[in-house]
């Protein structure tokens, strides 16, 4: 009863309930986009195709269907999601550290953050554009298309990017104006939305004999140990204990108090695996379109599945550096450690600035690749257990790291207001620290 009532106060915050109804106002918008067909597709041939998934194009689409929340399976408005937003962000990142001139605008504060994010733009229409050429050639290749033609791929491309532009912009939105990263959000939807039709796959599996009632429980501790190992993950960090000198300031005592700075194990969150995700895709989808006109292409696709040894050893690597990438672009140990020198504080048996700025960049790196090869394992743990568990839909480790780590960001977002507002936390513990995401 005390969990619920706590829970109950976050309708009672105006600005929290405001939020709230506007993220889900947005998931709400996206999801019937994801209802509009796109016109003069074979949808009922497109599905049969990605039900092989032993076929290349099946295999692809089924594995970027995933992320889109069955939008690429009906070939709707946005089939293209979120990932080629995702895509330019990564590609802007990498060239803002650089190229002279953006990493320039990267430290003029708020102005530079909006004319890189107004070219993060521009380059997401030029990657929207790329992607949908290169799903018209596929289709068409493939027979799905009912009146194939230079009118019919025109008239795609300018759907399918409009409709990924609508879902960046929705995107924006919730970062602005609701709760949550907006990307991350979207990606989120996508990924709960398959949750009833995959369930229901695996009860109709059981019912129908192709599987057996053990192995439909075994795929639902597959699941919860999986979320139980994410969480872990997200919420293990190791605390740096610091303490503040005395300062006398006329008859008033300042510091003397001890604190701490908490490390996590995951700094960067699940971003690096949404990165890794993304740029996988690229050549994956690529060598799946030329794989038709060339042999070398066709046996690429054929050992670069996400099942292969070789798609996971590379989404693996992938992880760990983008974790290391990413934490590097969020935390700043020289800065932390000059605000804690003005503060008047310092780390038992570290000397102040310099020595205490290494000192944080030996922990990050200690702890970062700790987290970074927990974070690959579990990415790429259930991709093996297909095989073994002969589930009727993809268990995928991605898509599970995403959704429970989206998840936590959530609550601990909703807690702070919570806090803020002193309620007390809906949760158990109500100490849920909110981890940095950007918002």
């Amino acid at each position: 009863m005390v969990l619920l009532k706590n829970f109950i106060n976050i309708f009672f915050i105006p600005e929290l309930r405001k939020k709230l109804l506007f993220t889900l106002g947005i998931l709400i918008v996206y999801r019937i986009g994801g209802h509009i067909p796109v016109i003069g597709i074979d949808v009922t041939a497109l599905q049969q195709l990605m039900s092989q998934g032993s076929s290349m194009l099946g295999g692809l689409f089924t594995f970027l269907d995933l992320f889109s929340g069955g939008a690429l399976r009906q070939c709707t408005l946005f089939a293209l999601g979120i990932q080629a937003y995702i895509t330019a962000s990564i590609m802007m990142q990498m060239l803002s550290m650089t190229i002279p001139s953006l990493e320039q605008l990267n430290k003029e504060g708020e102005y530079g953050r909006k004319i890189i994010n107004q070219y993060t733009r521009y380059l997401t229409l030029a990657v929207s554009i790329m992607q949908a050429l290169g799903y018209v050639t596929l289709i068409e290749k493939y027979n799905l298309v009912l009146e194939p033609g230079w009118s019919f791929r025109l008239m795609f491309i300018l759907t399918v990017t409009v409709g990924s532009m609508i879902t960046m912009w929705l995107g924006e939105q919730i970062s602005l104006f609701g709760v949550g990263n907006g990307s991350s959000m979207i990606i989120f939807a996508g990924i709960v939305a398959r949750f009833p039709s995959d369930a229901g796959k695996v009860v109709l599996a059981v019912r129908d004999g192709y599987m057996g009632w053990e192995s439909a429980i075994l795929i639902l501790l597959v699941f919860i140990g999986i979320a139980a190992c994410i969480v872990f993950l997200e919420k293990g960090e190791r605390k740096i204990p610091v303490q503040y000198t005395r300062r006398v300031v006329g008859q008033r005592v300042y510091g003397g108090q001890s604190s701490y700075i908490p490390f996590k194990i995951n700094t960067a969150g699940v971003m690096p695996v949404i990165f890794s995700n993304a740029v996988l895709n690229i050549p994956l989808f690529f060598a799946t379109v030329l794989a038709s006109r060339y042999d070398f292409f066709k046996t690429v696709t054929e050992h670069f599945n996400q099942n292969g040894i070789l798609f996971n050893m590379l989404d693996f690597i992938l992880i760990i550096a983008f974790s290391f990438f990413y934490t590097a672009l969020v935390f700043n140990p020289d800065e932390l450690a000059e605000n804690i020198k003005k503060s008047g504080g310092f780390i038992p048996g570290i000397r102040p600035g310099k020595k205490t700025a290494e000192f944080f960049n030996y922990i990050l790196t200690r702890l970062g690749l700790i987290g970074a090869i927990y974070l690959g394992m579990l990415a790429i743990a259930p991709n093996f257990l297909n095989k073994l568990l002969s589930s009727p839909f993809i268990i995928s480790g991605t898509s599970m790291l995403i959704c429970v780590g989206v998840a936590l960001d959530l609550a601990a977002q909703i807690e702070s207001y919570l806090i803020e507002h002193r309620y007390e936390g809906f949760l158990s513990s109500g100490r849920m620290k909110a981890r940095g995401t950007s918002r």
